[in-house]
């Protein structure tokens, strides 16, 4: 831990010179002309030419925002030179986008038309600037703060989209959730947090994120290999987690919010407060949350799924006429119960594990289960992040520097009797690095070009279980993007090619005791007794090109084309090449194949788009086809039966974990979404949307089995409905009040990997949803308290998601005509209040003689 932080000091001087550096290059360009525009002006209400208050202003690409007053006006400061999307929105008005050149322009009004459908929404992940999304070819779908609030039911940040079209979510209880797009997950999805790669150990089922979802305001995901920017790991897409904005100059705001949930009694509580005095721009966010066993009708509270998180961030930086830079600083700390699914053979209640023997188990008292206490047996995830993200303006194009540090420690504690000896103990230390400049070539030509990467180092040391081995791992991928519009056709392409080296360690195991095995680092592991090799040493170099091509044909509008073809590129992961071990928390012995090659694939994208005064609809389709799949499967004993090993792989008809090895094949997945919004009024939508995927084992020549026929963990199809009402002026002193109830039907899974074992057939389930809300204001018009009250599973359904880890935690016998499993939550009620506040320096007025 000392050597950690060593290096996390050593990291912050890095990260502070380079930025020292760089920006006495850009502060000498803006002395030498660059300098220090302005623009301000005043928006409107189109229809009646009132001023509309309250309304966000903002220049996404440079991280700048201003609110309009009580006549409506803003001003933004210190803007550099050089073409910038401008963006201004209010809630019941259709977005204003539009390219400002700030070399020109130093006053611009906007008016906004009232407007029913959600429109203009730009991202800034995978892009070179800030793009709408319907002019830009790759598929991608992005949500707000707005959204993100009424779901306050949600455990985490992943749950909370969960539901987009083409997006879910594999998941071992309500607070561990992997983003899936499209079939796809694991290290096949890249996590971001503001552009910064999320890197714990992705290939672990059981534990989630490592991100506070109280910190995150906005939510932008590409479905599919087409980003460039991101490297290996990225062929099933990315999810940018993007954290709160700076304030508007001037002001000092900031929030109190509690959300308390009904069925595991959530308490999730978080403080926050930003500022901004003359470009130094701050902030924090400080949040904890706890939780009690969840419930439903079948299984009554489930044991093991109790969690405790605490996670405080802060920010500070410089927003400036040279461009900005923030320092980000957090800490994530998770206290997760382990579930096992062990059942008494007579009453089918929970038992809990007492020795590690484990010749007998009691059933957990009621206490245990309705308690906030976290079990002895559970996890410890912590993950510590410093990194910087700078944006410099130099010559006629911006420099892009992003680097970065942080260290996963994760430890399960396995051991009822020694419950300070963790039975995994896994310390994970990464450097991202990512530069690149976005620049305008020629006839508009906007063009990316970077290079980006990180180090890794992983130590397994101070533990009983040992999956994995130690390892380095070092990427890098240089790679371009070039966009280019023709009138009504929008082009966008690019390459790239990356390298990832992985050096493995070998590893011996001292098994002197069996309940306590240690790594021996003796000089002589082959001639001591009760040492055996656990890994052996591994230097692996694996390379490969990515490449994206697409367009957007806008016909009118109101109606327009998507096309877009990619080809992705991943590593195997450490797991599946050298996996030897038993991980605790899955219950799983994993076992990998260093012969693993890499996996690529090619995707095509094909999407309409229409936009009508009363109804939006949209159809996505893709295909992807993958070499070198790699998948899971479980291990058949000599019986035919799946094989239970001891946790050193012992075979043991009675052991406690399932044996399940990786494979690789060649695969298939294609599907798509449909969207069907219909709003006769401004004020009501009635919002519809069908997600289908369908994922094909092709094998490896010759016909595939009907058992070996399908892939594992791919969602059913899904339709998820919301009759929505939004009345955003309210009445009296209430204002963007909301309603809605929803719909979500899952068909059944009948298309699954049943060899071996491995999967089950799941049956199809509805569930029923509904929610309320609004903002409370004084007699000025500003908020002074905003409330969110959701239900979910309001018929209290008994059912088991294909995409839940626990459908298969239970006794290794189930009495006949007893479906085997853990089922998902039952009904739960939140309630969300949100207490904001304003210590922002007010102004004093001129006095007059």
């Amino acid at each position: 831990m000392k050597i950690n932080i060593r290096l996390s000091i050593l990291l912050i001087v890095l990260i502070f010179s380079t930025t020292i550096s760089l920006a006495k290059k850009t502060l000498s360009y803006a002395d030498d002309g660059g300098g220090t525009g302005t623009l301000s002006g005043t928006v409107t209400d189109k229809a009646d030419g009132k001023a509309i208050i309250g309304a966000t202003v903002s220049i996404p690409d440079l991280r700048i925002g201003a609110v309009t007053d009580i006549s409506g006006h803003y001003t933004l400061n210190r803007l550099p030179k050089g073409v910038y999307l401008l963006q201004v929105s209010y809630i019941g008005y259709g977005t204003f986008n539009q390219r400002v050149d700030f070399t020109k322009t130093s006053k611009l009004d906007v008016q906004l038309q009232t407007s029913s459908i959600e429109t203009g929404e730009v991202v800034i992940t995978g892009v070179s600037k800030a793009t709408e999304i319907k002019r830009d070819p790759v598929p991608m779908v992005a949500v707000g703060k707005s959204f993100l609030d009424e779901r306050s039911a949600s455990g985490n940040v992943i749950d909370e989209i969960a539901n987009l079209p083409g997006i879910s979510a594999v998941t071992t209880g309500p607070n561990i959730s992997k983003p899936f797009i499209h079939g796809l997950g694991y290290n096949r999805v890249v996590t971001l947090e503001d552009g910064m790669r999320q890197e714990g150990q992705q290939w672990g089922d059981e534990h989630g994120i490592e991100v506070d979802q109280n910190s995150i305001d906005r939510v932008e995901v590409i479905k599919g290999p087409a980003s460039l920017s991101y490297g290996s790991d990225a062929i099933g897409g990315v999810v940018n987690l993007i954290t709160p904005s700076p304030v508007a100059e001037g002001k000092i705001l900031g929030s109190v919010q509690t959300t308390y949930g009904t069925n595991q009694g959530l308490i999730n509580s978080s403080f926050r407060l930003y500022g901004n005095q003359n470009g130094l721009v701050w902030g924090t966010v400080i949040s904890g949350k706890e939780a009690k066993d969840y419930q439903n009708q079948h299984d009554g509270r489930v044991y093991g799924t109790g969690y405790k998180e605490g996670d405080a961030r802060a920010m500070i930086g410089l927003n400036k006429s040279w461009g900005s830079s923030y320092l980000n600083a957090s800490i994530f700390d998770d206290f997760q119960e382990i579930p096992d699914g062990s059942r008494d053979s007579a009453t089918r209640k929970f038992t809990q594990q007492i020795t590690d023997a484990d010749t007998y188990r009691p059933i957990v008292p009621g206490s245990v289960l309705n308690s906030y206490a976290i079990t002895p047996l559970h996890q410890h995830v912590q993950l510590y992040r410093i990194y910087d993200n700078s944006n410099f303006i130099l010559g006629s194009g911006n420099l892009i520097v992003n680097l970065g540090y942080q260290f996963s420690h994760r430890r399960e504690y396995t051991h009822p009797t020694e419950i300070d000896i963790p039975g995994l103990n896994l310390h994970l230390a990464t450097y991202t690095y990512d530069v690149k400049y976005n620049f305008n070539w020629g006839n508009d030509y906007e063009i990316s070009v970077g290079v980006n990467g990180q180090y890794q180092n992983n130590a397994i040391n101070d533990a009983t279980d040992f999956p994995i081995p130690a390892y380095t791992d070092f990427d890098i991928g240089p790679f371009f993007i070039v966009k280019k519009s023709f009138g009504k056709l929008d082009l966008s392409a690019g390459a790239r090619y990356d390298s990832r080296t992985i050096n493995e360690k070998a590893a011996y195991v001292d098994t002197t005791n069996s309940f306590y095995p240690s790594l021996y680092n003796g000089a002589n592991p082959t001639g001591t007794a009760n040492v055996y090799q656990q890994f052996s040493a591994l230097n692996k170099t694996f390379s490969g090109a990515s490449g994206s091509f697409g367009a957007t044909y806008n016909f009118t509008d109101e109606f327009l084309l998507k096309g877009n073809i990619a080809r992705g590129f991943r590593a195997p992961s450490i797991a599946e090449l050298s996996a030897n071990g038993a991980d605790p928390g899955s219950q799983i012995y994993h076992v990998g194949n260093s012969d693993f090659l890499p996996e690529f694939n090619v995707q095509g994208d094909l999407g309409a788009f229409l936009a009508l005064p009363n109804v939006s609809a949209s159809v996505e389709l893709f295909d992807n086809n993958i070499q070198n799949y790699i998948f899971q499967e479980q291990v058949l004993d000599a019986q035919g039966n799946p094989e239970r090993v001891n946790p050193d792989g012992s075979s043991n008809p009675n052991g406690i974990y399932s044996k399940f090895k990786y494979e690789q094949s060649t695969a298939r997945i294609d599907g798509g979404e449909i969207s069907l919004d219909i709003h006769p009024f401004p004020w009501l939508h009635f919002e519809n949307s069908l997600s289908l995927t369908y994922g094909t084992n092709l094998g490896n020549g010759g016909h595939e089995p009907d058992s070996l026929k399908y892939l594992p963990f791919i969602p059913p199809l899904h339709t998820h409905s919301v009759l929505r009402g939004t009345f955003a002026k309210g009445f009296n002193k209430i204002k963007n009040l909301y309603g809605f109830v929803g719909f979500d039907h899952y068909d059944a899974q009948n298309r699954y990997f049943s060899a071996y074992g491995t999967e089950t057939y799941t049956a199809g389930y509805n569930l029923l949803s509904a929610g309320f809300g609004g903002n409370i204001v004084n007699a000025a018009g500003k908020k002074v308290l905003e409330i969110f009250i959701e239900g979910t599973n309001l018929a209290n359904v008994n059912y088991q998601s294909n995409m839940s880890r626990l459908k298969y935690f239970d006794n290794a016998t189930v009495p006949a005509g007893v479906q085997p499993g853990i089922f998902n939550m039952g009904r739960n009620i939140s309630f969300k209040v949100v207490l904001p506040f304003d210590l922002s320096p007010h102004e004093k007025a001129d006095v007059k003689m």
